[in-house]
């Protein structure tokens, strides 16, 4: 896991993403936020277990089929099942020790 400051990388909105082996991360302060960094690593090991690229694509399409579901962007984004599974356990820094293979399937 590699993490990047940049503020030019990091779409409005957003304080940091994951694209393995990176976690882009907008400001210097956000790099020391443990929560911020639990849920990025929560994204790391998801994109892990799924070798990457099947990641990406579940990612794009769950967050398609929610916008069309929900009608709000927002709402969408909460509800990708990687999301939520994040979200749920951002501020548990010892999660990813315990945490179950392909756990993500948890939150469909």
């Amino acid at each position: 896991m590699l993490i990047i400051i940049s503020k030019f990388l990091i779409p409005r909105g957003f304080r940091g993403i994951t694209i393995f082996p990176f976690i882009v991360i907008k400001e210097d302060l956000d790099a020391k936020n443990l929560v911020l960094i639990n849920h990025e690593k929560i994204h790391i090991r998801q994109q892990l277990e799924m070798l990457v690229l099947p990641f990406y694509f579940i990612y794009v399409l769950d967050y398609l089929l929610k916008t069309v579901r929900y009608k709000d962007k927002n709402i969408a984004y909460r509800n990708i099942i990687f999301e939520k599974e994040a979200y749920s356990n951002e501020r548990n820094i010892n999660y990813l020790k315990k945490r179950a293979f392909w756990n993500w399937l948890r939150y469909l």
